[in-house]
């Protein structure tokens, strides 16, 4: 009896300690949850809350007996990299808000106009500290990061505890990952290009019908206003685009992981 509390007791912290270390990287990286401005204590409790739900589905994947040091510490070495391979992938999904501002106030002439971007906690473009902190809100707003908490669940069965991911398979995905999300943002900032596009257009046109007007110093400040305008008419419709990018991006990631 004892020596069979004992087993139990060896396998259950282990099984909490794998499944703490997958969920806590994933946590402490993913967007929203995994954000700068969000407490270090709201973070570790998240992964804490998570790890005692879910470990009694790594019990059945213990081995048994416990493997030896060096054994137990590629455990949970892919384990660590499992989850840092989903945060990851959901923050690259994310920076695509930041790529299209960081376009965008290219196209604006805001360029210049640098702010602390709170959810990539570095300095960044004015735009893309307004888009990446409104997708941030419109993430929990529409419960996307619940898209991502199944996912953890879910990845128990995509990467089952104990399997070493193939790294040239990772490094493929990532780079497919990193290819979608600036392409999307590309997508984004297309009116804002074509815009800018126009404006220097019509500015040459200017300058050849009224060589005495001083074009650059009217480009400018119409450059910005008129982007100004268009943000405000495009907003729902830049948002709506990345929304759905982003779940359907999860969505496919979680399915070609799964075996």
């Amino acid at each position: 009896m004892q020596g069979t509390l004992e087993t139990f007791l060896a396998t259950g912290v282990l099984a909490f300690i794998l499944t703490f270390v997958r969920i806590g990287a994933t946590v402490m990286i993913m967007p929203g949850l995994g954000d700068s401005f969000v407490s270090e204590r709201i973070r570790l409790h998240m992964a804490l809350g998570l790890s005692f739900v879910l470990f009694p589905l790594v019990l059945p994947s213990i081995p048994s007996p416990l493997p030896q040091t060096f054994m137990l510490f590629v455990l949970i070495l892919s384990e660590f990299i499992v989850g840092l391979l989903i945060g990851t992938v959901a923050r690259v999904f994310m920076t695509a808000m930041d790529t299209a501002g960081m376009i965008i106030s290219m196209q604006s002439g805001l360029s210049n106009a640098q702010v602390f971007n709170p959810s990539l906690a570095t300095q960044g473009s004015l735009m893309g500290a307004l888009l990446s902190v409104t997708g941030v809100l419109i993430l929990f707003e529409t419960n996307l990061h619940h898209l991502m908490i199944t996912g953890m669940v879910e990845s128990y069965s995509m990467f089952p505890v104990g399997q070493i991911p193939d790294t040239g398979s990772m490094a493929e995905l990532m780079v497919r990952a990193v290819a979608a999300s600036f392409a999307v943002a590309v997508k984004i900032a297309t009116p804002f290009i074509v815009l800018t596009m126009l404006i220097y257009v019509a500015m040459g046109v200017l300058s050849r019908l009224m060589p005495q007007v001083q074009v650059f110093l009217l480009a400018l400040p119409v450059q910005i206003l008129l982007s100004l305008i268009l943000l405000m008419i495009m907003g729902s419709a830049l948002f709506m685009t990345w929304v759905a990018f982003y779940e359907n991006s999860l969505i496919v990631f979680f399915e070609a992981a799964s075996p």
